[in-house]
């Protein structure tokens, strides 16, 4: 039920931060949330790119190590986030002096950029202390906190300030309440040690931390190329649409699915057998492969439903032309960027990360650009970017065949196939209501005998029940 519990969580969150920005943008004035999205996606940048380092160093150093070397290590990990964050200040400001948004707008984007940060790695130590259940509910409860502070300074005060004002309190209240609830042990360390740590903390992370930056820019990448030719027309509306709609649910999926299971795999990595380490990544491969496989036959199954509820009439057809092969896209983005990942992270081999998220980058631009200067259609330019994809997946297969975690064929095949039938619910009309609640407990059933039939939600250890 814990596991359950955790993925619900993110879950929670994904949509909690979906309805926030629907609910922003219906509070505030156009310009005033022009000004709101500017600062809260520069914020987001900036914590990725000060912070993402120090959580993959986290996640793969605290995961296998015991109590005192544990408590050493979030010393040194505690200290790098304090220097981390007066870095983001001390630059932030000098970059403000470039901004065009006011001094206020920018002093609050990056307290929210340094909440967030430190609050992100604080849930992590509490997460990797074996307290699975705390960390998703403190996710949640974040989450909300979010989401009423922005919507209650958005309709106090009406402005970009109060706005951001409310998400920083609702990043404060998660940790202060996470404090509360679990003190981190915490054990002091020399200087010397200290600067090894952080040595190490850089080595592995900011160069897997750069591999994912890198990634993350693929998609943007492509959205330039295609609406070069599309322009600002309500097809290339309905493609920004679909770019942004349809990444969300495979990075919340992945995410949730790593929270619970890479601590184990790690652990299992270091201090285990190298049988119960394979094993261990076979069923975290498992997990990934069939859960994605279904969200993908889930996404396609009701993209008629989702754009008639949440995308304008004018950029309609544009997005149901491209979506199916926009989702297949980040299904395979997906895994490139975290299942093939998942084996060089385990040996620490960042620089492989690095080069695989190059090839990708590489291949998807040349292949879409040539795609869009042969006059080929949109979506067949999007066909393009996902079989560079595949082929770099191929190419980046061998750390993973080598370790020998292969997951059960038959339980992949019986993914594809409820996939395939959860997929074909999209011919059906979606009038009456009936035939939607029949897709949705069609849908529902089949991945409830997925998720039965892998054995997804069963702790491997007795430490995932712990609360």
């Amino acid at each position: 039920m814990t596991r359950l519990f955790a993925i619900g969580g993110y879950v929670y969150q994904s949509g909690t931060a979906i309805v926030l920005i629907f609910a922003i943008s219906h509070i505030l004035i156009a310009g005033t949330y022009t000004t709101f999205s500017l600062a809260l996606a520069s914020s987001q940048l900036l914590c990725v790119l000060m912070f993402e380092w120090l959580q993959l160093a986290g996640l793969r150093f605290l995961a296998a190590a015991k109590a005192d070397e544990a408590a050493q290590l979030r010393w040194s990990l505690f200290g790098a986030t304090i220097l981390s964050a007066a870095a983001l200040v001390i630059v932030g400001g000098f970059a403000s002096l470039l901004s065009s948004l006011t001094r206020g707008v920018v002093l609050l984007g990056l307290t929210v950029a340094v909440l967030q940060g430190v609050t992100d790695l604080y849930f992590l130590t509490i997460r990797l202390s074996d307290r699975l259940g705390m960390a998703s509910f403190l996710l949640a409860l974040r989450a909300t906190a979010l989401l009423v502070g922005a919507v209650a300074g958005a309709v106090v005060a009406g402005t970009a300030e109060a706005t951001l004002a409310g998400l920083a309190a609702g990043h404060a209240t998660g940790l202060l309440v996470a404090i509360v609830a679990h003190r981190t042990p915490l054990r002091r360390v020399s200087p010397q040690r200290m600067l090894a740590d952080w040595l190490h903390f850089c080595r592995y992370g900011m160069l897997a931390a750069g591999a994912s930056v890198i990634h993350l820019s693929v998609p943007v990448l492509l959205r330039f190329i295609i609406l070069g030719r599309l322009g600002a027309t309500g097809a290339g509306a309905g493609f920004s649409i679909a770019l942004d709609l349809l990444q969300r649910p495979f990075w919340v999926l992945n995410a949730a699915i790593h929270t619970v299971s890479y601590p184990e795999v790690v652990n299992d990595f270091e201090t285990g057998s190298t049988a119960k380490a394979v094993e261990t990544t076979r069923r975290m491969f498992e997990f990934m492969i069939c859960a994605t496989t279904v969200l993908l036959g889930g996404l396609i199954a009701f993209l008629p439903e989702a754009a008639h509820l949440m995308v304008p009439r004018e950029s309609l057809e544009g997005f149901m032309t491209v979506a199916p092969f926009v989702a297949v896209f980040y299904f395979l983005h997906t895994h490139l960027q975290a299942t093939v990942a998942v084996v060089p992270h385990l040996e620490k081999r960042a620089s492989r990360l690095v080069l695989v998220a190059i090839l990708q980058l590489a291949a998807v631009a040349a292949s879409s650009a040539v795609a869009v200067a042969a006059g080929l259609s949109p979506r067949a330019a999007i066909a393009c970017a996902a079989t560079a994809t595949g082929v770099v997946i191929l190419l980046a297969l061998g750390p993973t065949i080598r370790f020998s975690a292969t997951p059960r064929i038959s339980l992949a095949n019986e993914a594809v196939l409820a996939a395939l039938l959860i997929g074909s619910l999209a011919a059906l009309p979606m009038q009456p209501t009936i035939w939607l609640a029949g897709k949705i407990l069609l849908a529902a059933g089949l991945t409830g005998l997925i998720a039965w039939r892998g054995h997804f939600l069963t702790p491997n250890r007795p430490s995932d029940q712990t609360l």
